[in-house]
């Protein structure tokens, strides 16, 4: 099926960024924070990035929240407006403002030098401004950003006063205040943008791509997580961990990797759904118990939030580069499944589909997320989530011995665990169910889970123990949306990514249409395994040209994918630099590519963060 692309965008009114730059600890987080429920409350869509440093305190920081009346699929490429808290970050970051954008700073700490013609440098008398409050200098920068934006000074109000609500009256009323005099000052003194933000009918949400994990896992009924805080997702420990109590859900912080996949295989044994999030280097730690996981057939959900590496690589840095060592994850064959989502609001989704999907095919599930994706920030409409999925435990034997599952009961004197069934699938039984007592062998085992080796290796057992684990994944292909082509069929070009570049690569085929009369169309890759091989290739046989985007060096996709439908991509668009693609670096790799100067690209980035 070909998919039109979304017409929204073209409709938009207003599609603006702001950039928010310094040393860590000089307070991005709370101005960035303001202005992205501002803009959400207002109904805009937004996508925020963090750049930053593996430092508590200094190192740059640079946070860009792009926001817009329709939808927002990426960073973008340019910034309206800029605050740079020190100079440092001005000295970075001013020669890629752009005329028409705007700079706003501390006129007593920060020289500006360089700017081009048509960038607005707005000065503010910070220590007049705000009294000699210290502290209240990023309140005064976000009162100018809204003044500008033509946002009224009420909805700051609001927002600061529950920001600071907890401070008490004196601190709530001393904020306003300062606030209304930058408010204020911006008027007076400074161009405001000729559009103004419009006020939609309906207020958005902002959140996280570990918040969204995190709820995803509770929506679908997770009692048991745990983790050993490994940066970038640490955040879905701490989501969940804020919510267990309430919701009746065992948290643990265990002392390393190998601990936490044991656990949590311990927990979905004993009936209940267990799920831990981990980076590159904990997963690596995992892989022995993620074998076991699949030897004795239990389902546990695990999320890989990519990090640059390899080893503990760069902390605070994205990547793809996890691939192959989830497809390998592992000694020997067995069933497992490997999926990417594509955004936050997909994280969310995907999570209570992979543990229906584990439950019923009874093998572990990988997420496939990454620093992108994961911390970074999207607005969503709560109304479009659905907290209350369908939840299927597959074949599964309770001790209630009443359900409306057929495979339930106690009369079954006679449970083979592992029984040879046409599926694979064999009925499943929580531990302590009368009449359904079995062995969970990690050795290969019989359909009992005797061990085939106890008296001597049954190569016969074991082919047939085998293929019964291997049958599993004939039918799955079934259950999950195959992937679809986003554009027109006879497009010069077909961009193909998986995860997390979803978004850029829609944009920068968006612009390469628009700007250059440069028609192409987008295939992206969800799920990994199993893999719509037949799908996948009918529609690379028909593309004229196939570029393959990704984060990382080697090209790892595109060799999965070579592998799996034997096609070989005209060209590579290759980022590994630790920042995401910006759609800009697309649309230039697009265009070398199909001039026929290279068939790999790899983009320079221009932000130094």
């Amino acid at each position: 099926m070909t998919k039109l692309y979304p017409k929204e965008k073209n409709n938009s009114t207003v599609d603006f960024a702001v950039g928010i730059g310094g040393a860590a600890g000089q307070g991005i987080a709370t101005p960035g924070n303001i202005l992205a429920r501002i803009f959400a409350r207002r109904g805009l869509r937004l996508n925020a990035y963090n750049a930053y440093q593996s430092l508590i305190r200094g190192g740059h920081t640079f946070l860009t929240i792009r926001a817009s009346d329709g939808p927002v699929w990426s960073m973008g490429d340019a910034l309206d407006i800029m605050i740079p808290l020190n100079q440092d970050t001005i000295d970075r970051h001013l020669n890629v403002m752009s005329p028409g954008s705007s700079v706003i700073f501390d006129e007593a700490k920060i020289k500006p030098n360089g700017a081009s013609e048509g960038v607005q440098l707005c000065p503010l008398p910070i220590k007049e401004l705000t009294s000699g409050d210290k502290l209240a200098g990023n309140t005064v920068a976000v009162a100018v950003v809204l003044n500008m934006l033509g946002i009224v000074f009420s909805d700051l109000e609001d927002a600061l006063e529950r920001i600071f609500a907890r401070k008490g009256d004196a601190v709530v009323a001393s904020n306003l205040e300062i606030a209304q005099r930058g408010y204020d000052y911006a008027a007076a003194n400074f161009r405001a943008f000729p559009f103004k933000v419009p006020r939609l009918s309906k207020g958005l949400a902002v959140v996280t791509g570990n918040e969204a994990a995190g709820m995803g896992a509770l929506a679908a009924g997770v009692k048991f997580f745990a983790a050993y805080p490994m940066s970038p997702a640490t955040g879905v420990l701490m989501y969940i961990a804020r919510h267990a109590r309430e919701l009746g859900v065992i948290v643990r912080q265990v002392e390393d990797e190998l601990g936490v996949m044991n656990m949590v295989i311990g927990a979905a044994h004993a009936g209940c759904r267990a799920m831990c999030a981990t980076s590159g280097g904990g997963f690596a730690l995992m892989t022995e118990a993620i074998g076991m996981s699949g030897m004795i057939e239990t389902p546990v959900v695990c999320i890989d939030v990519q990090r640059a590496g390899p080893a503990t690589g760069v902390p605070t840095k994205t990547e793809q580069g996890d691939l192959w060592q989830m497809l390998g994850a592992g000694q020997g064959d067995y069933p497992r499944l490997i999926v990417a989502p594509t955004s936050q609001s997909d994280l969310f989704n995907t999570i209570p589909e992979l543990f229906n999907l584990t439950d019923t095919y009874q093998c572990p599930g990988l997420v496939l997320s990454d620093l992108l994706i994961s911390e970074g920030t999207a607005s969503i409409d709560p109304e479009e989530l659905n907290f209350h999925p369908t939840i299927d435990r597959g074949q599964m034997i309770f001790p209630n011995g009443h359900s409306d599952n057929p495979y339930g009961g106690y009369n079954d004197n006679s449970y083979l665990r592992y029984k040879n069934t046409d599926s694979g699938i064999s009925p499943r039984a929580v531990p302590g169910v009368l009449g359904h007592i079995h062995v969970a062998a990690t050795d290969e085992h019989d359909e009992d889970g005797t061990i085939i080796s106890d008296e001597f290796t049954n190569p016969h057992k074991r082919r047939m123990m085998v293929e019964k684990r291997a049958r599993k994944m004939t039918t799955v292909l079934d259950d999950i949306q195959p992937p679809e082509l986003v554009g027109p069929e006879s497009a010069e070009f077909t961009l193909v990514g998986f995860g997390s570049t979803w978004g850029v690569i829609l944009e920068a085929i968006e612009k390469l249409a628009n700007n250059d009369g440069i028609i192409g169309n987008q295939l992206h890759i969800k799920w990994i395994v199993p893999f719509h091989v037949d799908v996948v290739s009918r529609i690379l046989h028909q593309a004229k040209t196939v570029i393959i985007v990704e984060n990382n060096y080697s090209g790892q996709f595109a060799r999965y994918l070579r592998s799996e439908t034997g096609v070989k991509a005209n060209g590579y668009i290759h980022k590994y630099d630790g920042e995401p693609f910006m759609p800009h670096h697309i649309v230039d790799g697009v265009k070398v590519i199909l001039s026929g100067d290279m068939d790999r690209y790899v983009p320079k980035h221009e932000m130094l963060v």
